[in-house]
């Protein structure tokens, strides 16, 4: 390589070079789909959020991120959910991707990002600056017989609980109610991982996805569309916000048993489907790990949820060679479902942590699970307790990017 350059593509460069990139790294797409990759991908270059490497004139890698909302604890962050990494092949190995990626972090760091997400192809890259595994992307797989008779409930606890409100079919114009029912629905639960996209993004997905159908209530959204090739129905996204909308859902679903055996879920690891079904039928099929930065982490702090029942302060000390605002001796406090993060004068032998042990840690992984993984040492049996009940997991996604 001649001079290697990274920076934001502008309007006038050419995306065709990275459409060829993406290509090579990841599947030829089919033509009807070119058209919506340069527009998605024309968004971000118009945002200042598709980052380029350059040989000179040459683009030989690229990488952008999603200005996206990540729920923790039942608030949400902006999180930039970085995608569409990939480096020529022919200058593979000679350290581009991880300059690139170096570069795409501290972009997302002066927009003033508290997260990053990511869902990896390769981890060590990641991992170098500060990404780690987090949470995971589940998909069940159900007979579809298996949700016409469903567990009823328990009729000691039936207190008069209100109808769900009536599915209707949606469209691209309810891009905006689909987002609100989303986001509500997870503030409601205190989720941890899930994300929501931004209105064009929704929309735009909703308007070239002519094969997925859209349903959507006051307090429910469910999208669905044939597996092609195997008879079979998938539903990517499916939220609710009350046991009858729940069930409203899976009532849909089972509408179809008489021509799909089987039924695809992606679904929270302690959602309520497994306490649904009468019988052990849906297994997990598959589990795609995703990856977390914590990129500010007084913001992180600051702006994520945690019980109130968990109050108390603990000394941290945070090593960040990438981020270095990130580093040095802090006190965490937690009071009133709120965290504060404070500059501290350094506590010999308090509980310290790399970029990638708090991310696992913010993500919910107990301190005990860090130290095993090497992640964490120092502090004490009671910071190790405070801490883990502070973070608790699980952390997931129903989406991939």
């Amino acid at each position: 390589m001649t001079h290697l350059e990274i920076r934001p593509l502008a309007a006038g460069d050419d995306l065709e070079p990275q459409l060829d990139l993406a290509q090579r790294a990841f599947g030829v797409l089919e033509p009807a789909a070119r058209p919506g990759w340069l527009a998605r991908n024309a968004r971000a270059v118009a945002a200042g959020r598709f980052l380029a490497a350059l040989d000179g004139t040459r683009q030989v890698g690229g990488a952008y991120y999603h200005d996206m909302r990540q729920w923790w604890g039942g608030r949400c962050l902006p999180m930039a959910g970085v995608a569409g990494v990939k480096v020529a092949p022919e200058v593979r190995g000679q350290g581009v991707g991880r300059r690139m990626m170096t570069e795409v972090l501290r972009h997302i760091a002066a927009r003033g990002y508290p997260l990053s997400a990511l869902y990896p192809a390769t981890v060590p890259i990641y991992r170098s600056l500060g990404w780690e595994l987090a949470g995971g992307r589940h998909d069940a797989l159900v007979p579809t017989r298996s949700l016409r008779d469903l567990v009823p409930p328990d009729p000691s606890l039936i207190r008069g609980e209100p109808d769900s409100g009536p599915l209707r079919e949606a469209t691209a114009a309810d891009a905006a109610e689909v987002i609100s029912v989303i986001g509500r629905a997870h503030q409601a639960a205190s989720d941890c991982g899930p994300i929501t996209w931004d209105e064009a993004s929704v929309e735009q997905w909703m308007r070239e996805s002519p094969d997925a159908y859209h349903f959507l209530s006051a307090d429910s959204y469910i999208t669905y569309q044939w597996e092609p090739g195997n008879g079979a129905l998938f539903a990517r996204c499916a939220v609710a916000m009350t046991p009858g909308a729940a069930r409203q859902q899976l009532a849909l679903l089972a509408g179809s048993s008489s021509t799909a055996d089987t039924v695809g879920l992606r679904v929270a690891p302690h959602g309520p489907l497994w306490w649904l079904l009468r019988e052990r039928d849906a297994k997990l099929v598959k589990r795609s790990l995703w990856m977390l930065r914590v990129v500010d982490a007084p913001a992180a702090i600051e702006q994520r949820g945690f019980s109130a029942a968990v109050s108390g302060s603990v000394a941290l000390t945070i090593a960040d060679e990438v981020l270095t605002g990130n580093a040095g001796s802090w006190t965490l406090t937690l009071r009133g479902g709120q965290g504060h993060l404070e500059r501290a004068r350094a506590v010999p032998g308090a509980l310290t942590l790399g970029p990638r042990g708090l991310a696992a840690l913010y993500a919910g992984t107990p301190v005990a699970t860090l130290r095993l993984a090497g992640l964490a040492a120092g502090g004490t049996p009671d910071d190790d307790a405070f801490l883990s009940a502070a973070f608790t997991g699980p952390s997931w996604m129903l989406d991939d990017f």
